[in-house]
This record gives structure tokens, C-alpha cells and sequence, in this order.
């Protein structure tokens, strides 16, 4: 098993990060920490294999942190600006990974790390018809807003349902629409599976708020969302499943 640590100075960031370990196998949650001071003990204590750490921190950059222990551990850069990236490589880094987070990007950067450590890759599974959601840490999630710095929390349980555009989908709450640069499949990866499910390739919906099914549409707050063609038969059984 690869131990691996999550450091950023944003919680969230790092539940992110700690949900994609656990479900991943190979690797483990050594832990997840704010403080990149209590990082360099646990690094140091040779109790960590691979670190993901976030570029950006107040107290210690995440430069500085690889000029003290890149030698004791692999690294993972996590950052919002693509432009830090550059840095982390002229230190050996494995590679890097741009916020926010999808769950296949992470894996890819796994896969890339597994040589490292004399892993055999492991093999991922291919996709049913219908992409099952990823679960989520907690119920809720931030959604990257309309500037680089900029993230919004969205409660799970006031999502109403989500609909893809293009290069940006559009969230749907009880009491707004937000507005996202990211795919619908990249987004998937931060709802629960058994709370929300993909019924159109330009649709998600929660369970909970489905009001109505007919035929091939249903309806959430009297909205009608479509029912793709392939989607239909794993919809319908999650709903009978759900009886």
C-alpha cells in the first residue's frame, strides 16, 4: 500500500483529496493536515510514501516544503493556477494536478506514481452506460466560481439538478443558478451515487427531488428534463431498486 498525505491550507481541499484515497486501491490515508509544519514531522517520521500538496500555502510554500523533504517522499503538486505547475517540476515532482480536482484526473496521476513504488498499475474498470457518480466526502461541495480565487459552497440537499453546456454546466438550487467552467462528467465525480444519477448526457438529477416519470422525461420543481435513450434502462432500475 502506498501511504499518502493531503496538505492544503483549505479543509475542503484536503477531504477532496482524502475521499479519492480511500476509494482508490493500492493506496492508503496516512492523513490530512492544514499546517504543512505538522506535514514535514509526519514526512520526516518516515510514516508517509507520497504527498499531495497544495503550491499555495501562507506559512510555507509548497516549494519550500520540497526543498526541505522532496527527498523523503514523493510529491504531488495540487494548485489552482496552471502557471505554478512549472515550478514544482525543476523539483522532481510526479506530476500535477490543476483545481478542481476530477476523480479521473486523480486516478491518472496515480497511475503515473505506481512505477514509483514497484505498485503494479492496477487496472480500471470500464465504464457501464450509464457513468456512476463518485462519492462524496461530505454533504456538501464548492463550486469554482467566476474567478481563480473564488469558490461557492452548494448544500447537496438544495440541488434541484444539473445541466451541462458545452465547456461549462449550470447547477440549478432552490434559490439560484451557478454557473461553472467544468464538465459534466469532471463534476460527477463530486456527487453521491446514491443520492444523484446521470439520466441524459446533459443531465444529473438527485433522487429526492424527482417529482414525476413519464415515459422518457421526468420532472424536478416542474422542470421536464429528457430521458437519453441510453440512460433509460439503468434509470428505471435504479428506480425500481429504490421501491
Amino acid at each position: 500500500m502506498i501511504r499518502c498525505l493531503a496538505v492544503d491550507d483549505e479543509a475542503y481541499a484536503t477531504e477532496i483529496i482524502a475521499g479519492y484515497i480511500n476509494k482508490t486501491p493500492s493506496l492508503e490515508l496516512a492523513g490530512t493536515t492544514t499546517d504543512p509544519f505538522e506535514a514535514i514531522q509526519l514526512v520526516q517520521s518516515g510514516k508517509v510514501d507520497l504527498v499531495f500538496l497544495d503550491i499555495q500555502m501562507p506559512e510555507l510554500s509548497g516549494i519550500q516544503f520540497l526543498k526541505i523533504c522532496g527527498r523523503n517522499c514523493k510529491v504531488i503538486l495540487t494548485t489552482a493556477y496552471e502557471q505554478y505547475a512549472l515550478d514544482g517540476f525543476e523539483h522532481d515532482v510526479v506530476d500535477y494536478l490543476l483545481k478542481p480536482i476530477p476523480y479521473e484526473r486523480f486516478y491518472r496521476s496515480i497511475m503515473k506514481a505506481m512505477p514509483l513504488f514497484q505498485v503494479q498499475p492496477m487496472v480500471q474498470p470500464q465504464e457501464p452506460t450509464v457513468t456512476p457518480v463518485q462519492p462524496a466526502v461530505s454533504d456538501y461541495l464548492f463550486i469554482k466560481g467566476d474567478s481563480k480565487n473564488k469558490f461557492i459552497k452548494v448544500d447537496l440537499k438544495d440541488i434541484l439538478y444539473i445541466e451541462g453546456l458545452k465547456n461549462y454546466i449550470s447547477v440549478y438550487t432552490s434559490s439560484q443558478r451557478l454557473i461553472t467552467y467544468q464538465s459534466l462528467r469532471e463534476f460527477e465525480t463530486q456527487l453521491p451515487a446514491q443520492e444523484f444519477i446521470r439520466v441524459h448526457k446533459s443531465y444529473i438529477v438527485p433522487f429526492g427531488k424527482i417529482s414525476t416519470v413519464d415515459g422518457n422525461s421526468l420532472f424536478v420543481n416542474g422542470q421536464l428534463i429528457p430521458i437519453g435513450e441510453s440512460f433509460k434502462e439503468a434509470f428505471f432500475k435504479a428506480i425500481k431498486d429504490r421501491r
